[in-house]
């Protein structure tokens, strides 16, 4: 019982860490690259302008899901009692699903799209399952 709890708490905490880290850097985006005369918080605003922003507009939400991805997998491995690289992996999927949903709902340009679904979550995912593979096993040495 104990391992499937310590297991199970991998997946939600990666997955509460990585979508802070995703969150924190849409909001810092929001303040670099700001789009004028919308509220970031209004996604009718957002779904109606997003085919017309600038490339420098979809800089941070790949970073964030990126990143939100690759630190949820990693703290996923970290925390999993067994099959690390699967939990890491899992973390992954979720936010696959997520930015499947949101690209969805705010239709950006299709190389976006195609970047963001391809390259952010399932590689970053692996990429962090490996490096703190990597990490732990110096540790250990």
């Amino acid at each position: 019982m104990k391992i499937i709890l310590k297991n199970i708490s991998a997946v939600i905490l990666g997955w509460v860490v990585g979508s802070f880290i995703n969150m924190s850097l849409v909001q810092v985006g929001n303040s670099v690259y700001p789009i004028k005369g919308i509220d970031p918080n209004d996604m009718q605003a957002l779904a109606e302008i997003m085919p017309t922003l600038d490339t420098q507009h979809f800089i941070f939400p790949f970073l964030a899901h990126a990143l939100g991805t690759l630190v949820g997998a990693m703290v996923a491995y970290v925390i999993a009692h067994n099959h690390k690289m699967k939990f890491a992996l899992s973390i992954g999927g979720f936010f696959l699903l997520g930015g499947i949903a949101v690209n969805y709902m705010l239709t950006g340009p299709a190389w976006f799209t195609v970047l963001d679904i391809v390259a952010a979550y399932i590689p970053m995912a692996w990429v962090g399952g490996n490096l703190m593979g990597r990490l732990l096993k110096k540790e250990t040495k």
